[in-house]
């Protein structure tokens, strides 16, 4: 099949991975391409300071260690933000997503926590997720020596980060645990059922498809889960019955992206909650919208900036 690409994209079409996509080994080797063609970089235009702290983990289970970024020069008070990177559930380091969260730190002026949670299929639901709420409850807690504001404490994540943020976000509310006051939602992946058309169509596009959220579904639930009654809606939030409640929302998709469809049914079903909700999709891009040099790239940078300074009352 033929697709209407973003004419900036076509010429890198070639260059990116198509799968097939059968094993966590494929989707780690996608991960490792990335890191070796080079991962973008970003220089930011003030000095933000790094550190890395391990933080109390789930009950029973080891350490969580976060990396911290804030701008070295403040003023008071700053929003803080818990930033889960993305990876299918299966791979990405806190380090192949520093320039994300340093851009975060530098140009929405928040401190960022990024957090090292454990992957799959080595450490299934509910690992991952568990990793990030103490690390959100660890966050909240040391809003004061963070110089954070605690009542704006929000929440990110991209692909599967994005999934990961909105459960948490559900978890927050259900364990009363801390406020978020946000949550930024990038083409997350939310729903182990794979019934949308877009899941069902795009199975042939590069970088990621519906092949590939198959193998990252069956890794994050363990085998024989997906798409049954055993799936918790803290696994897969697009399950979850009640979104009343929730923090406000920042969404995006991309139109060529198997994970379109269920990010749009989300955004309509918060706002259907009384969520205050934004959707934005970015037409002739696949998932993520990649090559952040190119126009459309450009411009889901700037939406992102700017939500998350919205959302964080910057």
């Amino acid at each position: 099949m033929t697709y209407a690409y973003d004419p900036e994209i076509t010429p890198r079409l070639s260059m990116l991975p198509s799968g097939p996509f059968t094993d966590v080994r494929a989707l780690r080797a996608l991960g490792e391409e990335a890191v070796r063609s080079g991962l973008p970089s970003y220089e930011p235009g003030i000095e933000i300071r790094t550190r890395d702290v391990t933080v109390p983990g789930p009950y029973g289970s080891p350490d969580v260690r976060v990396r911290v970024y804030a701008p070295a020069e403040r003023e008071g008070l700053l929003p803080g933000l818990l930033y889960i990177h993305g990876g299918g559930f299966v791979m990405g380091r806190i380090e192949q997503f520093d320039a994300a969260a340093t851009r975060i730190a530098a140009e929405v002026g928040a401190v960022v926590v990024s957090v090292e949670y454990r992957l799959a299929p080595e450490n299934p639901f509910p690992a991952g997720l568990e990793d990030c709420y103490a690390a959100l409850a660890w966050t909240a807690k040391s809003a004061s020596e963070l110089g954070i504001d605690p009542d704006r404490i929000g929440i990110a994540g991209e692909s599967a980060g994005g999934g990961l943020a909105a459960a948490v976000a559900l978890l927050a509310r259900d364990r009363r645990g801390p406020a978020l006051c946000f949550q930024y939602l990038g083409v997350a992946e939310l729903d182990d059922r794979q019934e949308t058309p877009s899941m069902r169509d795009y199975d042939d596009i590069p970088l990621w498809n519906s092949q590939a959220a198959q193998v990252s579904w069956d890794c994050y639930l363990g085998e024989g889960r997906r798409r049954t009654a055993r799936v918790s809606p803290y696994a897969a939030p697009a399950r979850a019955e009640d979104l009343s409640g929730l923090p406000p929302a920042f969404i995006t998709a991309c139109q060529y992206d198997p994970l379109r469809d269920e990010d749009i049914d989300y955004a309509q079903r918060l706002a259907h909650a009384d969520v205050p909700t934004e959707l934005v999709l970015y037409p002739g891009v696949l998932h993520g919208g990649l090559i952040p040099e190119s126009a459309v790239g450009q411009r889901v940078l700037a939406d992102m900036i700017a939500a998350l300074r919205r959302g964080l009352g910057v």
